[in-house]
């Protein structure tokens, strides 16, 4: 299966400075424990961003010089990666930045997108090509949490989609 996973604010925004608009624990924790042990597709300046980078991390790049950390593989394109990833035999999960989602969607059976449910400041907003409003939602929770840098309760929904019709990811 192809999944991809993000969080974004009410306003759109998904990141900040190549990382969250927001920091709330429990949300990263939620992303970690969904995506471990499965194989990534990532953009490079979110792979840049990232502290912990785990084995079978697919590196988009045009860059055919970019050295990436052991266990990773740089690939020219988000359907090379995904090809790749789901050679592994493991979950593939897109992991982002925007433009890693707006290319991977077509592809994604998933999309598992934590809507915060709070305005935030950033500079990169959730790509609006993406029709997720076609999608069937498969879950839908919801819980409160601290949001550490305001100090204010804010509520997280955790969304699953699932994609009615995926498209087949073209051979290499």
């Amino acid at each position: 299966m192809i999944a991809a996973i993000g969080a974004v604010a009410s306003n759109d925004m998904l990141g900040l400075d190549n990382w969250l608009p927001w920091d709330i624990p429990e949300e990263l924790a939620y992303f970690e424990q969904t995506v471990a042990g499965a194989a990534l597709v990532v953009g490079r300046l979110t792979y840049e961003s990232m502290d912990v980078v785990p084995v079978d991390t697919f590196v988009v790049t045009g860059n055919e010089n970019y050295v990436v950390r052991p266990g990773c593989q740089r690939v020219d394109s988000v359907e090379a990666g995904l090809r790749q990833a789901l050679a592994t035999g493991k979950p593939v999960f897109v992991i982002g930045g925007a433009s890693i989602y707006a290319a991977a969607w077509p592809y994604c059976q998933r999309f598992f997108l934590t809507r915060i449910g709070k305005p935030f400041a950033g500079d990169t907003r959730f790509p609006e090509t993406i029709p997720l409003d076609r999608w069937t939602v498969v879950e839908d929770r919801q819980a409160s949490y601290l949001e550490r840098r305001s100090g204010e309760q804010v509520v997280c929904r955790f969304m699953q989609y699932a994609q009615p019709v995926v498209k087949t990811l073209p051979s290499a």
